[in-house]
Formats: structure tokens, C-alpha cells, sequence
């Protein structure tokens, strides 16, 4: 019976990290947290009903929470480019009409250290801020 509370010890403690790790930037998503807590209820319920001897049912509930904390894990479909134009370009990045290739890249990583997801930004501010890039230096 020890072996039982320790697994199920173990996925609160799992949950509780995960769950830590999640909340600790801003583009963190409410439906990753709730997956989260599903997923530990999933797998709670699953090992008490393999312990009681409900084979089947304890392996789908364990089979579910793993799927969903895949599922939960899975990056969203990559951001599309769109089509801007010289002047949305410059406005974005804030450099004038002319401004050399050496103004360009240093505007872009300037503006990346905020924008970009790991820093807390968005990806579809970083997809912007590439895309303005780009046109400006024709790639």
C-alpha cells in the first residue's frame, strides 16, 4: 500500500511543478493549467482503479491523462507572414526611409529582446517584427 501513495505523491508532485513552470511567463495559457489539473486527476484516478483491479478502466484513465498532457505540450500551428508593404515596414521597425541594412538589423534586435516569446512577447509580434525585416532587406 506504501508504493501507492508514493506514485500518487509523486504525480502531485508533478503536477505542482508543472503547474509552477507554466505560470511563470505571461503568454502562459489559462487551458495549459487546467490540462494540467485534468491530466493529475486523470492519473490519481487511474492508479487507484488499477489498484482496486479495474485493469481497463484504470488504463484508459492513465492512457487519457498522458494523452493530454501530450496534447497540452503540442506547439500551435507556426504563424503566417503576411505581405506588408515599405512603409508598414519602417513603421513598424521605426527606422526612416533609407536607413542602411546595419539600422535595420539593429532596430529588429532591439525590438526582438521585448517582442520575442521567450521574453514574454507574442509570436505573432515576433512574426511582425520578422516580416518587416525581411521586406526591408528584401529577403
Amino acid at each position: 500500500m506504501s508504493l501507492i501513495w508514493l506514485v500518487l505523491a509523486g504525480i502531485v508532485v508533478w503536477a505542482l511543478i508543472r503547474l509552477g513552470r507554466q505560470t511563470e511567463g505571461p503568454r502562459r495559457g489559462h487551458w495549459r493549467v487546467a490540462a494540467t489539473l485534468v491530466s493529475a486527476a486523470l492519473l490519481v484516478g487511474g492508479v487507484l482503479a488499477l489498484t482496486k483491479g479495474a485493469w481497463v478502466s484504470g488504463a484508459g484513465l492513465v492512457g487519457a491523462a498522458l494523452w493530454l498532457v501530450v496534447a497540452s505540450r503540442m506547439r500551435t500551428a507556426a504563424v503566417k507572414r503576411e505581405a506588408i508593404g515599405d512603409a508598414e515596414a519602417r513603421s513598424i521597425l521605426g527606422v526612416p526611409v533609407g536607413a542602411t541594412p546595419e539600422a535595420v538589423n539593429a532596430a529588429w534586435r532591439r525590438l526582438m529582446g521585448r517582442a520575442h516569446p521567450d521574453q514574454g512577447g507574442t509570436e505573432g509580434l515576433a512574426a511582425k517584427l520578422n516580416a518587416a525585416r525581411d521586406r526591408l532587406l528584401k529577403k
